[in-house]
């Protein structure tokens, strides 16, 4: 096995700050972290095949983990194999180097069908960790861009189905907890290890805490498709701020979350705002028109939007982007903007032991970026992708 060296580095994880930090991995995992000159050691005796990256002094972070995404780079996720890849491919050239496939909602036989490609994927890839079910256990009055047709209520035999299509690989789904059976459904999920989401829901305070009592653990794009913070009618959001075994997603693009109130999120729930793209097809292309699943979505100046309304379709923004508005926008010091897009969701996946660190024993990914927080060089499984 070929190893890689980066040396001289300005490292931020969730452990902090390290200026001349520098690591090695030897195959997929990092073998040795440090800072200063020990690198030249690890570099004495490289074979031919081992790459040596000087950092310059410029960020480096984790790999990103994103844990909402329906496509990027022109390509949706839900249609087909290739473009899946193809939007993965987008969207890893911006430092996303784990993600989960989302899926919009759809007929259940389509459903399946799906979930059982992004086990098939899932297995030949290791950087996708498996599928978001988003739909279709959704309220219609808050169902966003999903297709009002093909939503239905959480009948625990339906739910059993999609958990069965997708062979051990769904690892998240969204559900409205005020729907007839939604509380019996999610204890379905958990009991299959799903981590559930309350999302694109009408529910009130009461009812999402409700939720997060029998197990819920993440709040699906905070403020978005939901109830706000009302002085009298505190929502789903202050729910989830009040659960500290909750985790908030967040759309950082400043189009879907006003930074001052992203802001209020990574106060008030520190360590627990996992930053998320909720991308379409258009991350990383161009404005113009595309398919949300069979709904028309157009995109000016980088708003995504269902055709002739004003309903918010999905966003065009990817994980770097994030970051830089995180920190530039809303002012988060850059240690919790880089955890919310790394540690954070490792966490919410059970994946914290292996991901969201640049420390021994992780494996290999990691981001290098420039000073002004935008990408030179993506590393995943201890290779420069």
């Amino acid at each position: 096995m070929s190893r890689l060296v980066v040396h001289s580095a300005r490292k931020v994880d969730a452990d902090g700050r390290v200026d001349e930090f520098w690591f090695v991995a030897d195959g997929a995992h990092l073998t040795a972290t440090g800072s200063g000159a020990g690198w030249r050691e690890a570099a004495a005796d490289a074979s031919p095949g081992d790459r040596i990256i000087d950092a310059q002094g410029h960020w480096l972070t984790p790999g990103f983990i994103d844990l909402h995404c329906h496509g990027g780079g022109g390509h949706p996720y839900d249609d087909g194999i290739d473009e899946m890849r193809a939007a993965l491919a987008t969207h890893r050239a911006h430092g996303t180097t784990r993600s989960l496939i989302s899926h919009v909602a759809n007929p259940l036989a389509a459903l399946r069908e799906s979930l059982s490609i992004v086990a098939e994927l899932t297995a030949t890839d290791p950087l996708v960790l498996g599928s978001h079910l988003e739909g279709p256990f959704l309220a219609p009055e808050r169902r966003g861009a999903h297709d009002a047709r093909f939503l239905r209520e959480p009948q625990p035999e339906a739910v059993e189905e999609l958990i069965g299509a997708a062979r051990g690989t769904l690892r998240t789904a969204t559900i409205a907890p005020e729907l007839p059976n939604a509380l019996e459904s999610i204890g379905v999920l958990i009991e299959a290890g799903v981590v559930v989401g309350v999302g694109h829901t009408a529910a009130d305070y009461t009812q999402a805490a409700r939720a997060f009592e029998v197990g819920a653990r993440l709040l699906t794009h905070a403020f978005n498709a939901m109830e706000g913070i009302h002085h009298r009618a505190p929502g789903p959001v202050m729910a989830a701020i009040e659960n500290r075994d909750v985790t908030l997603e967040l759309i950082l693009d400043g189009l879907h979350v006003h930074p001052p109130v992203a802001g209020l999120l990574f106060r008030e729930a520190p360590g627990r705002v996992a930053l998320v793209t909720d991308a379409m097809a258009a991350a990383g292309a161009s404005d113009g028109d595309y398919r949300l699943g069979d709904l028309n979505v157009t995109v000016h100046d980088g708003l995504a939007v269902l055709s002739g309304t004003h309903t918010i379709a999905g966003s065009t923004l990817t994980q770097d982007a994030a970051l830089r508005n995180a920190v530039t926008l809303v002012g988060v010091d850059p240690v919790d903007a880089v955890t919310a897009l790394t540690r954070t969701p490792a966490r919410v996946l059970g994946e914290d032991h292996r991901f969201g660190r640049l420390h021994t024993g992780y494996v290999a990914d990691a981001v290098l970026l420039d000073h002004e927080w935008r990408v030179r060089t993506v590393i995943a499984d201890g290779s420069v992708l």
